[in-house]
């Protein structure tokens, strides 16, 4: 009989998830899994001692498949993954095509086949969706998971207004595929994924293409800055916007600003990104 980890956060979803905890669990036995049930200890590798599981399935946001895919390589293990959106950022799950209904999720999962995705790695971290700094790009660190639960976005959107008054220019040397330049950045995105908030800021990513797709927002006074992200989310192409579509990304900087990966606290400067095409091996059935 196969086996499988189901890893859960309590507190995502509102407290949802672990309602339906047992229900999810039956999906699984109902299709021919030994299923384990463990509360996600975020001080602990939950593969310790479970490294010959057939399955790992993950209910939370994007953080907690960061969690679980990080802890996963620590080992050194090659498990497919299985996730269950319940956070209060599903974009992985989005691009994947997951049901927003856990149940229904969990059945996609346990009647469904592998696919191989691309997972992006930045020195020694991995991430599945996005990996990014500058402002408002560490506003899921800041926010209180208190208030995430909470308020959901609006809680992100408190937090981002309070970042205003820490907006500063980052000067930044980049190597994108080869080729060289700089620049001073207001924020940087560097995506796996396609979204970030639900918003669909990677206009041309894929998870399965191999490549980044890369968004640079140039320094300029805080009305531009303003302005130009707003042309871009109404569709427009401003030139203070650089687009990269790059595989590996070196990237200085001779300040040593804060980063993020999936809403976690990210990797020193200086940066080195690769995408690992197909690395990842997700269930699903899309």
């Amino acid at each position: 009989m196969k086996k499988a980890l189901f890893l859960y956060n309590p507190q995502s979803g509102k407290g949802r998830i672990e309602r339906k905890a047992d229900q999810i669990a039956a999906v699984f036995r109902n299709n021919g899994y030994q299923i384990e049930l463990l509360r996600i200890d975020f001080t602990q590798n939950p593969f310790e001692g479970r490294e010959e599981v057939d399955l790992a399935v993950v209910a939370g946001g994007d953080g907690t498949v960061n969690f679980l895919l990080n802890r996963m390589k620590q080992k050194e293990l090659d498990i497919p993954i299985g996730v269950i959106p319940a956070g209060t950022a599903n974009d992985f799950a989005g691009a994947i095509g997951m049901s927003k209904d856990p149940i229904k999720a969990a059945e996609q999962i346990a009647t469904g086949e592998i696919i191989h995705v691309d997972c992006g790695r930045v020195n020694e971290l991995y991430f599945v969706n996005i990996f990014s700094f500058g402002l408002f790009t560490t506003t899921s660190q800041r926010t209180p998971d208190e208030q995430k639960h909470r308020w959901g976005k609006l809680a992100y959107i408190a937090e981002g207004i309070k970042e205003l008054r820490r907006m500063r220019k980052i000067p930044l040397q980049i190597e994108a595929d080869g080729e060289r330049f700089s620049l001073d950045a207001l924020i940087a995105l560097i995506f796996n994924g396609e979204t970030a908030g639900g918003f669909h800021l990677a206009r041309r990513s894929s998870i399965q293409d191999g490549h980044f797709e890369c968004i640079l927002l140039e320094k300029h006074n805080f009305l531009h800055a303003c302005w130009t992200m707003v042309r871009y989310l109404l569709g427009g192409n401003p030139k203070a916007i650089r687009h990269l579509h790059a595989q590996s990304l070196e990237i200085h900087s001779t300040i040593n600003e804060l980063t993020d990966v999936d809403g976690q606290r990210g990797a020193d400067f200086p940066l080195s990104l690769r995408c690992l095409k197909g690395a990842l091996r997700i269930q699903c059935h899309r």
